[in-house]
């Protein structure tokens, strides 16, 4: 674990990060820096299901996989995530448990920002709330238009 040296590198990195996206570089700094870096070896575990939600995370190594583990079947994987993707992210918004189980599909580090850090953050400053807060509206609409897309090639394969 340790803090995220904030150099050239890493605000250029965060920039390419969808929740970051159009960020000036002053905030992007100031995020860098409540942000750590954590080293995960393969199938280490994050999170869990059901594990209070207090940070969220931007794979920069490796990749992680989201999975559900179902009762009678075991684990069902609904994504691996490569570099630049971000997961976690409804720590920022709500109280509630994780909906699914992280783990390092392979040995990985991740960027990971404490929801409470980031919600000091944006409270202090109303254009860097909006930003942040717009892409993170941007970002789900994305995901559940996914979702949609995936459910129904389910509804409609279950019928032939």
């Amino acid at each position: 674990l340790c803090r995220v040296p904030v150099d050239k590198n890493t605000i250029e990195f965060l920039s390419k990060i969808d929740l970051f996206d159009g960020l000036a570089v002053a905030n992007l700094r100031r995020v860098a820096e409540i942000g750590e870096i954590k080293s995960f070896a393969r199938n280490e575990k994050l999170f869990e299901e059901g594990d209070k939600a207090d940070s969220f995370y931007v794979i920069l190594e490796g990749a992680i996989r989201i999975s559900r583990f179902v009762p009678g079947m075991g684990e069902e994987a609904l994504a691996v995530l490569k570099p630049h993707a971000y997961f976690g992210e409804m720590a920022l918004i709500d109280n509630e448990p994780r909906s699914a189980t992280a783990l390092a599909h392979e040995s990985c580090k991740v960027f990971a920002i404490h929801s409470k850090q980031l919600e000091d953050l944006i409270f202090v400053d109303r254009d860097l709330a909006y930003d942040v807060l717009w892409n993170f509206v941007r970002t789900l609409s994305k995901r559940l238009r996914a979702t949609n897309d995936k459910m129904t090639f389910f509804a409609t394969a279950n019928k032939f």
